[in-house]
């Protein structure tokens, strides 16, 4: 069994999941301005199955879609990490950074302060030499995290297999950031 990879940052704590995370991950799941650019809302059962997938990941290779909690308060606010995406997405291969937090901690700068934790961890402890990050076109909000972790936005887009041609967010866009850009930036007080 691999090593469990847990972490801080200056204000939250990426954790390992736990059943008291259920029911507020299924809320979150269910808001529509949480979800507004996936094709879905979730259900209980539908945000359950997600939960169970996330923590076989986790246990089987150490790292995945962490718990995020406000390390002062122990709130339980969502998720932040890393993910091997479906093999039928245009740039598979490839690891992707993602978050999705509960909408009252929106705007608090705790997704770009994990996800550029989760990118540390990327590069220097798994050793990745790429990760990516790609959301539906309309969401300006997520675009912005990537732009504030130095990804770089490719110029061509691409239609998600999984969402219906025609649908509104069917089209993506594509960041990427290097384990050699990563370092750079890190080492100019990124």
């Amino acid at each position: 069994m691999p090593k469990l990879i847990e972490f801080n940052t200056e204000r939250l704590h990426l954790r390992q999941w736990c059943a008291d995370d259920r029911e507020p991950f299924a809320q979150l799941n269910a808001d529509p301005r949480v979800m507004e650019f996936f094709p879905n809302l979730l259900d209980q059962a539908a945000s359950d199955a997600l939960l169970d997938r996330i923590e076989t990941k986790i246990r089987d290779q150490g790292w995945g879609w962490w718990a995020v909690e406000i390390t002062a308060t122990r709130e339980f606010i969502g998720f932040v990490g890393l993910n091997i995406p479906a093999p039928d997405l245009p740039c598979s291969p490839c690891v992707e950074v993602g978050w999705r937090l509960a909408f009252p901690y929106w705007g608090k700068g705790y997704a770009t302060e994990a996800a550029r934790e989760a990118l540390r961890i990327g590069f220097e402890v798994l050793q990745f030499e790429e990760i990516v990050s790609f959301t539906a076109i309309p969401n300006r909000r997520s675009q912005a995290v990537m732009e504030r972790l130095n990804m770089r936005k490719m110029p061509e887009t691409f239609l998600h297999p999984r969402i219906s041609i025609g649908h509104p967010l069917a089209e993506h866009c594509l960041y990427k950031l290097s384990r050699s850009d990563f370092k750079r930036y890190t080492d100019s007080s990124y």
